[in-house]
């Protein structure tokens, strides 16, 4: 499996995204998902698996220690009492004595960053996790949280597909020495699967458009993907590509797409996004 190296963290590149995924199937596919070569496992309080995920990681046959485990604290529980409160709720869940890496979910707006940031770093330094960061975070909220923290942040994790421009955010982490998660990395299946930049790479390749979106993310330098799935068919499909490389021309072909700016999770809590 490909790895990121990000500020002590290290990273499956491609990993599994749990949101809206639940009871047997959810355990099922977890499983699934480990036996046939994943070791990024992604869930958060809020999505309400994390019991099913970790009956999920002990039904594999992967040992604990191979695998990469990522939750997440809600926006709502971010003042330092609740997240604490919080993160071990989520240990109980899953069934583990810590994650691989805690992260922020959203930003809030009424609670002060510098209380959650402490809370955040308290919650390594008990032993909770090992690494921490944060998720849909712009550039200005990312400078402010990095330098809050006491030590540096592994992860953002934000939205980030070839119709959405992330290219500010992604050189404030990558100036960091931040990952950059992606989720909805395919755009949930929308328009982009049928974008002729993707569906020649795919023909070119012998590919799947799918497959060929998740190598321009991963062909990025400190960039990952978390691509959901409910079909077991599909785990071992977005794991196939490492055996070809897209090209400079394709690259910037696929990139040129970021112009729709085309978001999907925007809802009212959340932050005042990136200019572009």
């Amino acid at each position: 499996m490909h790895r990121i190296k990000a500020n002590g963290a290290n990273i499956p590149c491609i990993g599994l995204g749990t949101w809206t995924l639940s009871g047997g199937a959810c355990r099922d596919l977890v499983a699934n998902a480990l036996d046939v070569g994943y070791r990024h496992i992604d869930t958060a309080a809020s999505y309400g698996n994390e019991r099913e995920v970790g009956a999920g990681i002990r039904a594999s046959s992967v040992a604990r220690n191979e695998i990469f485990v990522t939750t997440k604290v809600w926006y709502t529980d971010l003042h330092a009492g609740d997240f604490r409160r919080s993160a071990e709720a989520s240990l109980e869940r899953l069934g583990l004595d810590h994650v691989d890496l805690l992260l922020i979910h959203w930003p809030s707006r009424t609670i002060a960053l510098a209380e959650t940031i402490d809370a955040l770093n308290a919650a390594r330094e008990n032993g909770l996790t090992r690494h921490i960061g944060v998720s849909n975070f712009p550039t200005s909220l990312l400078v402010e949280a990095i330098r809050l923290s006491r030590v540096p942040l592994a992860v953002n994790q934000v939205e980030y597909h070839p119709m959405l421009d992330q290219t500010k955010l992604l050189g404030a982490c990558r100036a960091e020495g931040m990952a950059m998660v992606s989720y909805c990395p395919l755009q949930r299946g929308r328009a982009l699967l049928d974008r002729q930049e993707v569906v020649a790479a795919a023909r070119r390749y012998g590919k799947t458009p799918a497959q060929v979106v998740l190598r321009w993310h991963v062909q990025q330098d400190g960039v990952g993907a978390i691509p959901r799935t409910s079909r077991r068919e599909r785990l071992a499909e977005n794991l196939d590509i490492f055996d070809f490389a897209l090209s400079d021309d394709e690259m910037n072909a696929i990139s040129a797409l970021r112009r729709a700016n085309d978001r999907i999770c925007d809802f009212h809590f959340a932050p005042e996004w990136d200019p572009v």
